[in-house]
């Protein structure tokens, strides 16, 4: 008979390993950083990767029906580095997402939210699903730019950051023009991130759009850093 998998046991076992590296005064730092939004273990990134590699080494991967459990039993940890290593657990099964994962993502992005976990959600996890199925690409990003949830609205201008000729310039255009008036300084700055990654494969387009399109400074600035 097949074992069922444990979740909460799994949780249990990787914050147990975490503590086992915690830094006090490092965990300070990171959130002082953070603007006292979060706790931490106090593990630098290449110290928490590390351990990671090896608690997947010596642990056997959930089954993907998990994830869903394992991201929100993680949202509930105090510890930042917690919610860190279930993303980046989340990537491993990235080819496996599907419409019914839009949901587990929108949780993710809205709850809990600094530019630290959308900035990873977005360009790794939402633009693997929109790959997969571009279908959903422009009706679920025109929903996150309506939403006025900002880190929604990041989510949906910046998670083409990595698709380099894969971009879909007309979409991307699209959703910046929707939320260049936009006040916030994560939408601004998002605008001319996402503007600035697509200059590097198609840099007349962005010095083009940029002309003839009213931004933010900020975004403008950030758009055309390398130009």
């Amino acid at each position: 008979m097949k074992k069922t998998f444990d979740s909460q046991a799994y949780i249990d076992l990787a914050e147990k390993t975490f503590r086992k590296y915690a830094n006090a005064e490092n965990a300070a730092g990171a959130k002082a950083y953070m603007r006292d939004q979060f706790d931490y273990f106090g593990l630098s990134t290449p110290v928490r990767r590390d351990v990671q590699k090896t608690f997947h080494a010596q642990n056997e991967l959930p089954p993907f029906e998990a994830l869903e459990s394992l991201v929100k039993k993680c949202w509930k940890k105090d510890e930042r580095e917690l919610q860190y290593f279930v993303m980046e657990l989340c990537e491993k099964y990235k080819k496996q997402f599907t419409k019914e994962d839009i949901p587990l993502f929108e949780f993710m992005i809205t709850n809990k939210s600094w530019w630290d976990t959308v900035d990873f959600i977005a360009p790794k996890l939402v633009a693997a699903l929109f790959l997969t199925h571009p279908e959903l690409a422009a009706p679920t990003t025109a929903r996150w730019i309506k939403s006025k949830n900002i880190w929604l609205m990041r989510a949906a201008l910046i998670y083409q950051n990595l698709y380099k000729k894969k971009t879909n310039e007309e979409l991307l255009f699209k959703l910046i023009r929707q939320s260049s008036d936009h006040p916030d300084f994560f939408i601004r700055k998002g605008i001319g991130w996402a503007l600035r990654q697509y200059a590097r494969t198609n840099p007349a387009a962005v010095k083009k759009f940029v002309k003839e399109n009213t931004l933010s400074p900020l975004s403008a600035q950030q758009a055309m850093k390398h130009l």
